[in-house]
């Protein structure tokens, strides 16, 4: 697990749990904590391992106990990060990115159920092609030659076991997702969040690597600051 602190003179504090593949050398990811930080968070970043045994021990567990040492934050989640997220305990309000509580129609439940049996941790299971119509049309070259490429059966295991195992999702949580994303399931996404709570934008699974993501940045951060109440009844949908 890697952590870095960006905008260390901040006034307040927000973790951002990024998505699994993420890195903050990615120029978009570094856009949206750029964004941040101009917003005067003291921006807690964490980068998760892409290949992990052991849900709690290799990604929950390293950021539950960081975040015990801050009185006060805000939570954005990014994918594999809002896995994460939404198992933390303390954030005043809670954001989450295109959030992985289930696989997507690019991963059959029949196969991934025969993944999960193999007893290896050995990374030999390509997770197929992510390119700029998956994650977005503003995804990099760089992005996309670093990103991953293959995880292991524990890895498809323990993650389908923590989906399985979601928590309540806090009641002032707000989404932002597309309808076009075929990396999550969004009806995992609409068993647990109201539907006035999550924000829909055209694009991939990446908002920040969307076209349109100036279009949603003054949401996204009032979200941030002041919960759900913000988007309530499609008042400040952006247009």
């Amino acid at each position: 697990m890697r952590h870095r602190v960006f905008n260390e003179d901040g006034s307040e504090e927000l973790v951002f749990v990024m998505g699994w593949g993420n890195r903050w050398t990615h120029e978009n990811v570094s856009w949206l904590i750029g964004k941040l930080t101009d917003a005067d968070y003291r921006v807690h970043a964490f980068e998760l391992p892409t290949n992990i045994e052991d849900f709690k021990t290799d990604w929950l567990e390293p950021i539950a106990e960081y975040v015990v040492d801050l009185e006060e934050y805000q939570l954005l989640g990014h994918s594999a990060g809002a896995l994460i997220g939404q198992a933390l305990d303390g954030a005043d309000n809670h954001v989450y990115l295109s959030p992985w509580w289930g696989y997507g129609d690019h991963y059959p439940d029949a196969a991934l159920e025969v993944a999960a049996k193999v007893p290896s941790s050995f990374p030999f299971l390509p997770v197929g092609t992510w390119d700029e119509q998956v994650l977005g049309r503003l995804a990099t070259d760089h992005q996309l030659a670093t990103l991953p490429r293959w995880v292991s059966p524990a890895f498809v295991r323990e993650t389908r076991h923590a989906q399985r195992e979601l928590l309540t999702i806090d009641h002032d949580a707000v989404v932002f997702c597309s309808l076009r994303d075929p990396l999550i399931d969004h009806h995992a996404i609409g068993e647990r969040v109201p539907a006035e709570h999550v924000v829909l934008y055209d694009g991939g699974h990446e908002l920040f690597s969307s076209p349109t993501r100036e279009r949603y940045l003054d949401l996204l951060l009032e979200s941030l600051s002041d919960g759900a109440t913000v988007v309530e009844e499609g008042a400040r949908v952006p247009v």
